[in-house]
């Protein structure tokens, strides 16, 4: 049975449209939400500017911890309702959402951690004339008020990867979660609010029209925008900032990995069609173009196929499911295209190729041209191209060729090649011998080029 939502915005608001929640498995609607228009974003605004504005009423760092803790507990009480709820509205299965949501928990406690480390610098003094009989020491203050906008690949790890890291921070936060995956947010800033925090520091709203998110972003009083999505939206809503606003914006990739001959194959497989098939593909550092040399490719190639045949494509919510919707059935008809495309234009398709439902099908696409999209933009979809190679450093030259850059790998047994693959490759980080969306939620995650601005990561979120 659906539910009737109403926004999370402190004051309340009276709305006139609303927003409709669906499965992405079944199109069954899961929720209805009240959208936000132009009143209610001013309210939200003019609450939590207020609340910085008046550092009597600033919440304690005790204070802080003490909602960080119990919201954690409250998360790990209610674990498996959260995966489930995650696994329903996203498409994620439900095997893979039971981790985003311990991640998400273990990322409430890193954001304890920041706040128990956290401490300013002494700036040398005495040191010449000027400086003499004088102390200097800096101390963190919050940056004022935060605007998040979210995606959908992870309805609750990516909430409490901006929102956790405002709240350790002392700064009043706006939170828009993508409308496809808003409840996994709406539920974790219910839970915040249960375990203690004011609801004007965190308010959540979701919108039916751009000109009313654009004036969430753009007004002046917001201090920070932190923005995970499609590069498109995010470099144009950079543009339209306010003068002094400043931002963190995480956008997509076109994962390479690198595969020399002296690889672990057995171990390096399975890796692979974790990272490129994981959440059918829908992550910012999924596996997508592999360069194998030419000795071993074919067989890389044929190996991966077999595991792609082996995904089970369903029901998210069931525990035998492997591989879960695309998000939109829009982007159901834009993976079939990329793929078909670069058949048709020379590619071997060597496992799936066609939609299955509401999903698409694991595929391996064996040397695609290079000038076909799926080897020139983000697929997110689950392909992941092969490509043969004799020499190494002109892989890494087109490995390097796009305008995205950010997460990369290297599978090799020799540390030599290993040096050579990872300094080389454009990334601002490189595994070796592991797929390319291994991450942890306290290392730095960036995108560069067009992929991104600033660094994420719960201590570096906190510290911007």
């Amino acid at each position: 049975m659906s539910k009737a939502m109403p926004l999370m915005v402190a004051g309340g608001s009276e709305v006139q449209e609303q927003v409709t929640v669906v499965s992405p498995y079944d199109q069954s609607v899961l929720a209805t939400l009240d959208a936000a228009d132009e009143q209610t974003v001013e309210s939200a605004l003019a609450h939590a500017h207020d609340a910085y504005r008046n550092p009597d009423q600033w919440l304690t760092v005790p204070e802080r911890i003490q909602i960080l803790e119990k919201t954690a507990q409250l998360m790990s009480d209610q674990q498996d309702e959260l995966a489930l709820l995650a696994a329903s509205e996203g498409g994620k299965p439900l095997q893979d959402s039971r981790v985003e949501v311990i991640r998400a928990i273990d990322g409430m406690q890193l954001c304890i951690d920041c706040l128990r480390s956290d401490a300013g610098q002494v700036i040398p003094m005495g040191i010449n004339a000027a400086s003499m009989n004088r102390v200097a020491f800096t101390q963190h203050e919050p940056i004022g008020v935060v605007v998040a906008v979210s995606a959908f690949n992870h309805p609750l790890n990516l909430i409490v990867h901006q929102v956790g890291p405002a709240i350790a921070s002392g700064c009043p936060v706006i939170v828009k979660p993508a409308e496809d995956t808003p409840l996994s947010c709406y539920r974790f800033v219910a839970l915040l609010r249960e375990a203690g925090l004011p609801e004007v520091w965190c308010q959540a709203l979701v919108v039916n029209d751009l000109p009313v998110a654009t004036q969430l972003v753009t007004d002046e009083r917001v201090a920070f925008f932190s923005f995970i999505g499609s590069a498109k939206v995010g470099w144009k809503l950079r543009s339209l900032l306010a003068a002094g606003t400043r931002c963190a914006l995480e956008h997509g990739g076109v994962a390479p990995v690198i595969i020399e001959s002296d690889a672990d194959i057995d171990d390096a497989l399975p890796l692979l069609a974790k990272g490129g098939f994981y959440h059918s593909g829908q992550v910012c550092v999924s596996v997508q173009r592999i360069f194998c040399h030419h000795s071993i490719a074919r067989n890389v190639a044929e190996q991966l196929a077999k595991l792609a045949d082996e995904q089970i494509l369903g029901d998210p919510t069931l525990e035998q499911t492997t591989m879960g919707p695309l998000i939109r059935k829009a982007e159901l008809e834009r993976v079939s295209t990329w793929v078909h495309e670069a058949i048709d234009e020379g590619a071997e398709c060597l496992a799936g190729g066609a939609v299955s439902g509401s999903g698409y099908q694991a595929t391996v696409l064996f040397q695609p041209s290079d000038n076909s999209r799926v080897s020139q933009l983000e697929i997110f979809g689950p392909v992941i191209c092969i490509y043969s190679f004799d020499d190494v450093d002109a892989a890494i030259e087109q490995a390097n060729s796009l305008p995205y850059a950010f997460q990369a790998s290297v599978f090799t047994r020799s540390i030599d090649k290993a040096m050579h693959i990872s300094k080389r490759l454009a990334a601002s980080a490189v595994m070796v011998n592991d797929h390319t969306a291994f991450r942890v939620d306290w290392m730095p995650f960036a995108g560069l080029h067009q992929s991104g601005l600033g660094v994420g990561g719960i201590p570096y979120t906190f510290e911007d």
